[in-house]
């Protein structure tokens, strides 16, 4: 299924952009969430992940104390709030869903792509030096 990124765009260093993560079709409650990214030249790697309960949540290093990834079941919405950004941060940002990952760790793991029932198209961050 399809999932929709918004909330990029061009921000200075040390400046916030809070990304979303919606279903076309429903509210993918029952999903394990992740964000990942991928810059020019670089492998594509886990940003931060949540569970389908929201209980458990996952960061990769680089963005620990930076991030921070919720979910609103509510709305079906899944959020990533990115504050203290920095120009390595710059990628374009997908969401996934995945329905039999259970841990927020194994959801980020980007070598469980073929478990993945939905991606994405991206949405571009850019951050200014």
């Amino acid at each position: 299924f399809q999932l929709v990124e918004s909330g990029g765009g061009l921000v200075q260093t040390g400046g916030s952009l809070r990304l979303s993560c919606t279903a076309s079709l429903f509210s993918f409650k029952n999903y394990a969430v992740g964000w990942f990214r991928q810059a020019p030249g670089k492998e594509r790697e886990g940003v931060s992940c949540i569970s389908s309960s929201g209980d458990d949540s996952y960061y990769g290093d680089s963005v620990k104390g930076r991030f921070t990834v919720t979910r609103d079941k509510t709305r079906g919405t899944v959020y990533l709030q990115m504050n203290n950004l920095k120009p390595d941060d710059q990628a374009e940002y997908y969401c996934a869903a995945a329905r039999t990952i259970t841990t927020a760790q194994d959801m980020c793991l980007v070598d469980h792509i073929l478990m993945f029932d939905g991606w994405g198209q991206g949405t571009q961050v850019f951050v200014s030096s």
